[in-house]
């Protein structure tokens, strides 16, 4: 699992690479905690490049969402391959996350 940052003012873009399951859940999830506790309000999912996402990896999505919820913030979701994007379907979270086609239209949209 490769994780990026990208930072735009107040905006905090995380790239995720690879595969979201169990083995490589606690460095994603530590890692959004450290961007969160850091101040980071308005966080962008950039899933272009996440191949696959296990049960695991969506609780610490909704984990993180809860969090910045509490915090006045904002998790926004874009760039969904096919098959994470049906397991996003499959488990309800296209009601529960905003999900862009676009970084840029997910810029626009966490504000």
């Amino acid at each position: 699992m490769e994780i990026t940052e990208l930072r735009d003012g107040d905006i905090v873009t995380i790239g995720l690479k690879g595969r979201l399951d169990g083995t490589t859940s606690k460095g994603v999830e530590d890692r959004m905690l450290e961007i969160i506790d850091a101040g980071g309000r308005r966080l962008i999912l950039d899933l272009a490049q996440l191949d696959y996402i296990s049960s695991v990896g969506l609780r610490i999505f909704m984990m993180a969402a809860k969090r910045l919820k509490t915090l006045d913030g904002r998790i926004v979701v874009c760039a969904l391959q096919p098959t994470v994007a049906e397991v996003f379907e499959i488990a309800g979270f296209t009601t529960i996350f905003t999900i862009f086609d676009s970084r840029d239209a997910a810029a626009t949209g966490v504000r």
